[in-house]
């Protein structure tokens, strides 16, 4: 029997008893054209409630596309793109969002010169009164902002002081409340770490991890293999496009994860070639049979 219950402010869910386990967005051999210039082709990524996501890759791997494809940004020209069981093909991110799939990019849409509260809401704001008097209500904004900031573990003494003046970290913090408070379900993060130091990538990281707990499918675009494999549960490296790894936590260590996105393989290719070079130490470098995490099959992932 299938029964209602309420979810994250007041969104009523159906409860078939496999909540957890129900994909929220799959990609099935999915990829991009632009042209005759191929971004992306074959990708299979499945992001399920309270679980991270890590998509990995260095610059040109593909990992900006596949942003743009899931929210809504642009459209996939091969394969699936399902949300919720149901294909899609979004004609905008407006689409995305109302779907639930918000993306937090690195430039955090923030006004640094606004204050919290207004950037929390910045082009939802809360009015009341009627036409021709309808005005802000900044309470009520206010005390949103505050609330749904320490429902996230956030506090800050002063909701009034400008955005730019929060740390990097504090910031980042911000935007993935923001994104929760107005309906994401699923939370992609594009290369949160990657401006901030050591303390800050950690309070951003703390941070990802409590979407998971709220629920939340999170997808973290990073190219550190260290913060994805602190918080992550399932690693997907892209490379030149294509997908070369694909593994949960408990099939791929931090050295496997790290060799596949330096581009291991490819090194030890190369081991011969310098060891011949005078001064080059290759005795750390792997061994092709050491990479042995393992790859998806086309099928994986798609049930």
């Amino acid at each position: 029997m299938t029964t209602d219950k309420t979810g994250t402010h007041g969104a009523v869910l159906a409860d078939t008893g496999n909540e957890q386990d129900r994909p929220l967005v799959e990609l099935r051999g999915a990829g991009k054209s632009y042209g005759t210039v191929r971004a992306l082709h074959g990708v299979d990524l499945t992001v399920r409630p309270g679980r991270v996501t890590c998509v990995l890759g260095d610059n040109g791997a593909g990992k900006s596309t596949l942003i743009k494809i899931i929210s809504g940004l642009h459209r996939h020209t091969e394969g699936e793109f399902l949300v919720d069981g149901e294909p899609v093909r979004f004609a905008g991110p407006r689409e995305a969002l109302d779907r639930g799939i918000a993306a937090v990019y690195q430039d955090l849409a923030t006004v640094p010169l606004m204050p919290v509260w207004r950037n929390f809401f910045l082009g939802s704001e809360l009015t009341k009164g009627r036409w021709p008097l309808r005005r802000l209500d900044i309470a009520r904004m206010k005390r949103t902002a505050d609330e749904e900031l320490r429902a996230m573990g956030i506090v800050l003494d002063d909701l009034e002081q400008p955005v730019g003046t929060l740390s990097g970290g504090q910031r980042q913090c911000v935007a993935i409340a923001r994104a929760v408070h107005f309906g994401a379900r699923v939370l992609i993060l594009d290369e949160p770490t990657a401006a901030l130091g050591v303390k800050q990538s950690g309070v951003v990281l703390k941070y990802i991890a409590a979407a998971r707990e709220r629920g939340l499918g999170v997808i973290f675009i990073t190219h550190n293999p260290h913060h994805a494999y602190m918080v992550g549960d399932h690693f997907s490296v892209l490379r030149l496009g294509t997908l070369e790894l694909s593994a949960d936590r408990g099939e791929v260590s931090l050295t496997e994860l790290t060799d596949h996105m330096a581009g291991g393989a490819e090194l030890a290719a190369l081991k011969h070639e310098l060891a011949q070079v005078g001064g080059v130490d290759v005795a750390a470098l792997p061994e092709a049979d050491d990479l042995s995490a393992p790859v998806a099959a086309p099928s994986e992932g798609k049930s």
